[in-house]
């Protein structure tokens, strides 16, 4: 990155959200709604890539998808905002094909996969942060969708959280182009370090690299 900053993979982690179906391919219920900004971006190709280069630098691939039983019990049964649109296109309902995650970021040996995600914020009712904090992770990096929702959401949290916080502005999207461009030039910088897949990866020194910028390293 333009600051030189490089990250020990150890205390790494990348965190994948809603790199599901129904988002991301033909067909998905919501995948029209983000097929425009994904195209423009890249964003999938750029987290597949993304993605296989920091496991192979020795970071931590989390996924974390949301779903829910059929007929949505787990939420308010008069959901309003964006889970209201969730429920109305019968979105990520639990063992569908909508709710698998994409094929080419099928989760690899050694990756993990959060369990318990039913909102927004990845934090909230998963057991996100027991997973890094268990494993030393001090440096989360965030993909996924929507870049003004979740992924802002589980930003936010991370970054109050003391983590050393980065969002890939080339592996995420949004339902429109305006508030895509608007969270990242907006937003993710102030709660972030917005940087590019490629200029994230070539931050990754070798296993065990102590990290030069531990700014907002994990708390003890």
């Amino acid at each position: 990155m333009g600051d030189g900053m490089s990250l020990n993979p150890i205390e790494t982690a990348v965190l994948l959200i809603e790199f599901q179906n129904d988002f991301t391919t033909d067909g998905g219920t919501l995948h029209s709604a983000v097929a425009d900004v994904m195209k423009r971006t890249g964003m999938l190709d750029n987290a597949v890539a993304a993605a296989e280069q920091a496991r192979q630098a020795g970071a931590t691939i989390i996924h974390a998808p949301i779903s829910f039983a059929k007929g949505y019990g787990e939420i308010s049964p008069k959901p309003y905002g964006i889970l209201a649109g969730v429920v109305a296109s019968n979105a990520f309902v639990k063992d569908s094909w909508g709710a698998r995650i994409v094929a080419g970021l099928t989760p690899a040996a050694g990756d993990i996969i959060v369990e318990g995600k039913r909102g927004l914020d990845t934090f909230m009712s998963t057991n996100l942060d027991f997973i890094l904090r268990s494993r030393g992770i001090r440096n989360v990096a965030l993909g996924g969708f929507l870049t003004n929702c979740c992924v802002e959401s589980t930003m936010r949290t991370a970054y109050e959280k003391g983590f050393n916080v980065f969002t890939l502005t080339d592996c995420v999207a949004a339902t429109s182009q305006e508030e895509h461009d608007n969270a990242i030039a907006n937003d993710f910088p102030m709660f972030s370090h917005p940087v590019t897949s490629k200029e994230f990866v070539a931050s990754l020194g070798a296993r065990g690299e102590t990290a030069t910028d531990a700014s907002r390293g994990c708390p003890t």
